[in-house]
């Protein structure tokens, strides 16, 4: 197994890729919005697009709900510039708070409409099995 390569880690997020799988990888140690939430989002794409990376999983976990300048500039800023920079398969790993699961559900539901492969987990471990089982051939249910 390949080392995996940090791009960024401080109080809020960690983001990290994954070479053998090529997985984008971040995770919120607590809730993040604003200019912190867009460095990481951004920091990702920009990864995506450098190893020519199609996997993201998101461990949202310990994140709240967004606000919603942040929830529009995903769906509109972030989310195409993903997809550019080649985006296929996300693996969400929802937050703990259901307020948070609800937010969340709307991004699901926006991405999957616009032809993102995604699936909903509890746990990291489970959401990572499936990303690495993602290929461009076959995709698992």
């Amino acid at each position: 197994m390949a080392e995996t390569i940090a791009i960024i880690q401080n109080e809020y997020a960690t983001l990290v890729y994954h070479p053998d799988i090529k997985v984008v990888h971040h995770t919120f140690h607590k809730p993040i919005a604003g200019q912190a939430f867009r460095d990481v989002l951004s920091a990702g794409i920009q990864t995506l697009a450098e190893q020519d990376a199609s996997k993201w999983l998101s461990d949202d976990r310990e994140n709240s709900v967004l606000p919603d300048d942040d929830v529009a500039w995903s769906k509109e800023d972030w989310f195409p510039r993903a997809i550019e920079a080649g985006w296929k398969y996300w693996a969400l790993v929802v937050p703990q708070d259901l307020l948070a699961r609800m937010n969340m559900k709307q991004f699901v539901d926006s991405y999957i409409d616009q032809g993102l492969r995604v699936m909903v987990f509890s746990q990291p471990e489970s959401a990572m099995d499936w990303l690495a089982a993602c290929d461009r051939r076959s995709v698992p249910q």
